[in-house]
């Protein structure tokens, strides 16, 4: 059997795209998510209709203790917690003058000290391990820049750096850490984007699809992609 994977943020959109994906490469998936359980349910329940094997895990990755006590009770388990998708991120777009403060640091509470509350407590039992493979979601948004996104921009900037150098400390141990930049994805958190403005801005001439970027994410948690590791990947349709 595959090992586990988590994946943060999984209720909805992107990271319900990719728990079903690894859920079909074999994986049991461990689908995390903070309150939306009626979402939850529903992508477990396609999970398990496709013969997939899924726990849900309610947490907020951005809470310290919260996160603290469900890492130590998925790592207690005997089975491998061999991949980690840090998928949860919120976004609170506003020019910097009109970005409060209480938003920037929910931005940055959730994305990156979900990374690091998530991430942490898994790297010892992967090392010890000697594989696993972690993948970071970040965005196009930290490679170009977009008005209006300072924080969301500035936090999945910090996840390409984490991943870059987090990569450099683990790769002799078989653990592979990478990025993923996704653009313009046809989900929910684009449904206020004016996209007669955006998509000149798209030489592919058309959104991603959530399922696009899940097959990317589910190829870097295979044994195929081991010799991928500190890498940024773009699927933007050439945005960047």
């Amino acid at each position: 059997m595959r090992p586990r994977a988590l994946v943060t943020g999984a209720s909805r959109g992107i990271g319900a795209a990719i728990a079903e994906a690894l859920a079909a490469a074999g994986h049991p998936v461990l689908l995390n998510y903070r309150s939306d359980t009626t979402a939850a349910e529903a992508v477990a329940g396609r999970i398990r209709e496709a013969g997939g094997t899924v726990t849900l895990v309610p947490f907020d990755v951005g809470d310290p203790e919260t996160s603290a006590a469900a890492m130590a009770e998925i790592l207690a388990d005997p089975a491998p917690l061999g991949v980690i998708v840090n998928n949860a991120g919120v976004a609170r777009d506003n020019p910097l003058p009109a970005l409060e403060r209480e938003d920037w640091d929910l931005v940055m509470r959730t994305t990156l000290g979900g990374f690091y509350n998530v991430t942490r407590p898994a790297v010892m039992p992967m090392v010890r391990r000697r594989w696993g493979r972690i993948i970071n979601m970040s965005s196009v948004s930290a490679v170009i820049g977009n008005r209006g996104q300072v924080a969301y921009a500035a936090a999945k900037a910090g996840i390409i750096g984490a991943t870059r150098s987090l990569s450099l400390e683990l790769a002799r141990r078989g653990i592979t850490v990478n990025a993923v930049a996704p653009g313009l994805i046809e989900t929910d958190m684009i449904k206020d984007v004016p996209l007669e403005h955006v998509m000149p801005r798209i030489p592919a001439q058309r959104l991603g699809q959530p399922g696009e970027v899940a097959a990317l994410v589910a190829f870097l948690a295979s044994d195929a992609a081991g010799y991928i590791t500190g890498q940024v990947i773009g699927i933007n349709g050439g945005m960047a």
